[in-house]
């Protein structure tokens, strides 16, 4: 049984009532199932003998009429479209990088019956070392002067963000690169197994680790550079903000 018969087959539990009745809009899910697949294989990209890359974040884009009809059901019907592209991907030996994801939006140029899919390759960014633990620092006071002791607020620390995950820098080094040596692993085929680092300051710097691809800051390439709050950085195809909370 291929992809888009199982795909049908788990509908068939789920369409009954007004969920038929929507189903039976000008755009069919089934048709929204095969575009997906012929997009993972029109943007597949062989990085090497091994591995060929396709995206993992899509959006479906309906007219509006499509849209209104379908997008009461859209959190179970795009869970079963990622589910399409799962199955297409494993079937087709095609990697994926990161979580898959498909969405639908409206869009005011399609007409009825028409549909337009895109796609984009969205890494997957996780922090592999535990952060590195605060030593408390001993202190000796006479009771009544502990009773008005006020202990500090530790500063926050800075962090990357990474389509809206935050990961805290809290060593100070924190190694960014695909590989296993690394503290902050990065699922990107143009990445490095060791392909940056930051070192925190003051002043934070951006140091490339004679990567194959190259670091970027806020779009150019760099071998070392100091970080702001706000800086961009870029390895492989993912981007990194580096945050500098104030004190």
């Amino acid at each position: 049984m291929g992809v888009l018969q199982r795909f049908e087959r788990r509908l068939e539990g789920l369409v009954s009532g007004a969920f038929a009745k929507a189903f039976r809009a000008d755009v069919q899910p089934v048709e929204i199932a095969s575009a997906l697949q012929r997009e993972l294989d029109d943007k597949a990209a062989i990085m090497n003998k091994d591995v060929t890359l396709v995206p993992n974040q899509f959006v479906v884009e309906l007219s509006e009429h499509d849209y209104n009809r379908l997008s009461i059901y859209a959190g179970t019907l795009c869970t079963e479209l990622a589910e399409v592209v799962r199955e297409h991907a494993a079937e087709q030996r095609y990697q994926l990088h990161g979580d898959v994801e498909v969405r639908m939006a409206r869009a005011d140029d399609l007409d009825i019956g028409v549909h337009r899919v895109s796609s984009s390759v969205v890494a997957a960014v996780r922090s592999v070392t535990p952060p590195a633990s605060a030593v408390p620092q001993a202190r000796v006071a006479s009771p009544a002067a502990e009773t008005s002791v006020i202990p500090e607020r530790p500063a926050a620390p800075a962090y990357l963000e990474v389509a809206g995950d935050r990961h805290p820098l809290t060593r100070p080094v924190t190694v960014l690169g695909r590989g296993t040596q690394v503290d902050l692993r990065v699922d990107d085929a143009g990445v490095s197994r060791r392909h940056a680092e930051i070192r925190l300051g003051p002043p934070a710097v951006l140091v490339d680790l004679t990567s194959t691809n190259g670091t970027s800051l806020d779009g150019v390439r760099v071998t070392e550079a100091e970080l702001h709050d706000g800086s961009v950085i870029g390895i492989g195809e993912t981007m990194l903000v580096y945050r500098q909370p104030a004190d």
